[in-house]
């Protein structure tokens, strides 16, 4: 029964939002400058032999045409015919395209683990496609979501004929970002991702299972294997092996790309969006390989583009808000170009541009930057205050630039069993009744337990683009429990679009490696990372602030009893409490352009 189910899920579409990263050629048409310089020859599912002998296969499209062209190549788990529009689109523009489904996948060879095999396994397809007859011994790398893990995995193995990676909304670190955030387990993500990854694992067995002759003997005739559903044992080891590692131990360090960023020796086009789930990781990419990458030119060579969606969707409008006719690009044009300029040499100007381009979320227009973060943006402080009942959008919570006095505390029950339920944000692999990305918060704000503080409306436009975080002076009733952090802007209508959140489970306030429970009473000062935002509060708009302990499901429900995640179901209730006052200056820390 338990096979049954995933299959359904998966059936649902499970798949949808993580294939937009590797496939984005789906979404863009051809431009007549891409279809008149190639007639283009493709073959189908080519042998490439890894060094355990292992057999990967990949389709190619390439120029029908004497001579040799660089290669861009995509290593995939989600079937590599998906391809097929970029694969000639960009074979008529002059490159070898090679897809290739990963170890385990469709129709290569071998076992499916995430993330475990693709440092070797890239490595050895790269080489092994710079030295195709056709290739001219440049090799680079495309694709996003765990397609840009394919990509980072395979430069930290160095293979010498890697050129560059153009990794779309992807991370830095599969524990941190990936599979948990601020040490709460991504329950919505890791949940239907698997499932979604279980639906060729199981066809795969199914496949092998099926004996007609051997099937034949079998009486009754309703007993015939086929009726029957494959064995679930084993299916998706990963995913308990996640929460067995729920601290960043030597299971996720031997995998972070975080830790091997010196081993990185390309150039990098980082491509993240606003409401995607693996933004985090994104721009910490492009931040720390500008100095941590292992050559002058890879740190040099780092780009950074920042779209609204990704995961969330494409197209003009994410979840519940129009972005306008300024925000859809074509993607592929901006890779290939960028591309031209790094394998083929081709000055089309792509050196003398600023490295970093942004979407400005409320102006919902492009800008060019020298960096990220942008170095004009101010860090200011919005402190908290309240008379000590900002519960609710009926509390009297507030949100400015001044020091706070003495003031009362806030509090709230937190009840694991009636957890604040996620409206939108950042999610993947599937939509909740509730939404994705940008949505209206306000159902969740007139809970009692989320605490709601809100600046009085802007007279003028203010921006805020940068990293954001929150500067909180906490303390509960229980051993351990989570705080959510999330930034709000009110339209003069009422509407609350968040713009981006975060959470911290208590235990690893100090470290994701050693975890230490709280003392029940005592008073901490945390950090919550919010990641980061790029939005103009227009001028009659509102910024708030929500503070609460759940955001499910897209975070697992901390139980509130010290246990260890993975197998505790005992609930008990807290008492959380956020101080704000001349010793706890709790505060939001935004980067406002001056």
């Amino acid at each position: 029964m338990k096979s049954t189910r995933i299959l359904r899920f998966a059936a649902r579409g499970v798949l949808a939002a993580f294939l937009f990263g590797a496939a984005l050629s789906e979404l863009t048409p051809l431009s007549p400058a891409d279809t008149d310089k190639y007639e283009v020859t493709v073959e189908r599912n080519v042998a490439a032999k890894m060094r355990d002998g292992v057999t990967l296969r990949a389709d190619i499209y390439r120029p029908k045409a004497d001579g040799r062209f660089p290669v861009l190549l995509v290593r995939t788990p989600y079937d590599k015919q998906g391809i097929m529009t970029f694969g000639l689109r960009a074979a008529k523009r002059g490159y070898v395209v090679i897809a290739q489904d990963v170890r385990g996948r469709f129709t290569s060879e071998g076992e499916w683990y995430t993330f475990k095999n693709e440092s070797l396994d890239g490595y050895d397809t790269v080489e092994w496609a710079a030295a195709l007859p056709y290739a001219n011994g440049k090799v680079g790398m495309f694709g996003g979501s765990y397609v840009g893990a394919t990509q980072y995995l395979a430069a930290i193995a160095k293979p010498p004929h890697l050129a560059g990676i153009c990794p779309t909304v992807t991370a830095s670190n599969y524990h941190d970002g990936w599979t948990y955030q601020g040490g709460a387990f991504e329950q919505w993500f890791n949940e239907s991702w698997s499932s979604g990854l279980a639906l060729d694992t199981m066809r795969r067995r199914t496949e092998k299972g099926i004996n007609p002759l051997e099937g034949s003997k079998v009486l009754p005739l309703l007993s015939y294997p086929v009726l029957e559903a494959p064995p679930s044992t084993g299916l998706a080891t990963y995913f308990t092996d996640w929460l067995e590692h729920s601290n960043y131990d030597h299971y996720w360090k031997a995998i972070s790309i975080e830790d091997h960023y010196a081993d990185i020796q390309v150039p990098v086009f980082g491509v993240g969006a606003w409401y995607d789930i693996f933004l985090g990781g994104t721009l910490r990419n492009y931040v720390r390989l500008k100095t941590e990458a292992g050559t002058g030119a890879a740190r040099k060579g780092q780009r950074l583009e920042v779209t609204v969606g990704g995961h969330a969707g494409g197209g003009r409008k994410i979840g519940a808000v129009d972005f306008g006719e300024k925000l859809p690009a074509d993607d592929e044009a901006a890779m290939l170009r960028w591309y031209d300029w790094l394998l083929k040499g081709e000055g089309n100007g792509v050196e003398k541009e600023k490295p970093v381009k942004i979407f400005v979320m409320g102006k919902n227009e492009w800008r060019e930057e020298d960096d990220w973060p942008l170095e004009r943006a101010k860090s200011t402080r919005y402190y908290l205050h309240s008379a000590g009942a900002a519960n609710g959008l009926s509390g009297n919570g507030v949100l400015n630039t001044a020091v706070p006095g003495e003031e009362k505390a806030d509090q709230y029950i937190y009840d694991p069993s009636d957890a604040v339920p996620t409206i939108g944000g950042p999610l993947c692999c599937q939509a909740l009744p509730t939404g994705i990305g940008p949505q209206d918060q306000r159902p969740a704000e007139e809970r009692h337990d989320v605490l709601v503080y809100t600046t009085t409306a802007f007279a003028r436009d203010t921006e805020v683009t940068g990293p954001v975080s929150l500067d909180l002076y906490v303390s509960s009733s229980a051993v351990d429990t989570d705080f959510t952090g999330k930034l709000v802007d009110v339209r003069p209508d009422g509407f609350a679009q968040n713009l981006t959140e975060g959470i911290l489970r208590l235990r690893y306030r100090n470290s994701q490696e050693k975890p230490e429970l709280v003392n029940p009473g005592e008073t901490y000062r945390i950090t919550v990372d919010l990641w980061a935002t790029s939005n103009v509060f227009l001028a009659g708009h509102k910024l708030r602030l929500e503070v609460s302990s759940s955001n499910f499901p897209r975070f697992d429900r901390n139980l509130n009893t010290g246990e260890e995640q993975a197998r505790a179901t005992r609930m008990i209730k807290s008492t959380n409490v956020v101080y704000h006052d001349k010793a706890h200056p709790s505060a939001l820390i935004l980067p406002v352009l001056p």
